[in-house]
């Protein structure tokens, strides 16, 4: 569950682009034809901060579901579960 209040309508990822666990997970997205919202981190102002309001921590990449759940840094494998459980 998220500890911020803000909102999602689809998955949106929180990463940058010097992350290889964010361009992982991008790909994973990519191959899987999933529409996703990427907030650069360093690109957009907030982009940190509300990263670290939804997972409380400043590991990237944070994923956001539209029901709230989210993940940080997941496996492939557990992005594909978290994905399909939706």
């Amino acid at each position: 569950m998220t500890s911020s209040t803000e909102t999602f309508d689809r998955v949106t990822m929180f990463g940058a682009d010097w992350c290889r666990d964010c361009r992982r997970s991008k790909a994973l997205f990519e191959r899987l034809g999933t529409e996703f919202e990427y907030v650069d981190v360093e690109a957009v102002a907030d982009g940190a901060d509300r990263a670290k309001a939804i997972s409380g921590r400043t590991n990237i990449p944070v994923i956001v579901f539209p029901d709230g759940a989210h993940l940080v840094e997941p496996s492939d494998a557990e992005l594909e579960e978290a994905l399909a459980a939706r």
